[in-house]
């Protein structure tokens, strides 16, 4: 009874500092998706016209068969999408045929319309999520997030939070150039 006195402490110490060994190797900010590998939902939103208007007609992610494309999920009340956006407009900006697809999640539409005239319109389109259900079915934890689709439609990439000056060249551009 002596030793497991000694030995029970000494051995939950050895648990913790390998614990801790094991989960200081991953990384934190890495959330996997359940989607990537699988087909991404179907969007079927109106588009915020250049004008500022919705459009009646609703656009459908089907059109899209056959292309690789980037779903960008922001917001005008997000700081951090503000922080990102410089980084989408040089992607765009450096590659004219890119297809980056905006998906105004939870937002206004004038209020997005507000956002984009003051800090620029990097997007191919812009989709309108009011309530967020299109979010829902990607898995959105929160905005900003960013989706690399194939051209199977298939979900191969995922960023959470803002991306970085390196995102294109480092984790888009792979997927981009090996599925055109």
């Amino acid at each position: 009874m002596k030793y497991f006195k000694i030995w029970l402490p000494i051995g939950f110490l050895i648990a913790l500092i390998v614990l801790f060994i094991f989960g200081l190797q991953n990384d934190p900010t890495r959330i996997p998706s359940v989607l990537i590998g699988k087909p991404a939902p179907n969007i079927s939103l109106n588009r915020l016209e250049k004008d500022g208007t919705v459009s009646r007609t609703k656009f459908n992610s089907d059109s899209f068969n056959g292309k690789v494309w980037l779903l960008n999920v922001f917001a005008s009340w997000c700081v951090t999408c503000q922080l990102e956006h410089k980084h989408l407009m040089e992607i765009t900006k450096t590659n004219p045929n890119i297809i980056l697809v905006g998906l105004a999640y939870k937002d206004d539409p004038s209020a997005t319309a507000r956002w984009l005239q003051k800090f620029g319109n990097p997007y191919s389109l812009v989709l309108i999520d009011r309530e967020g259900l299109t979010g829902i079915d990607l898995g959105v934890y929160g905005v900003p997030e960013t989706f690399v689709i194939n051209n199977d439609g298939k979900v191969v990439y995922k960023n959470i939070g803002a991306i970085d000056g390196n995102f294109y060249k480092d984790q888009a551009k792979p997927f981009l150039t090996k599925n055109r």
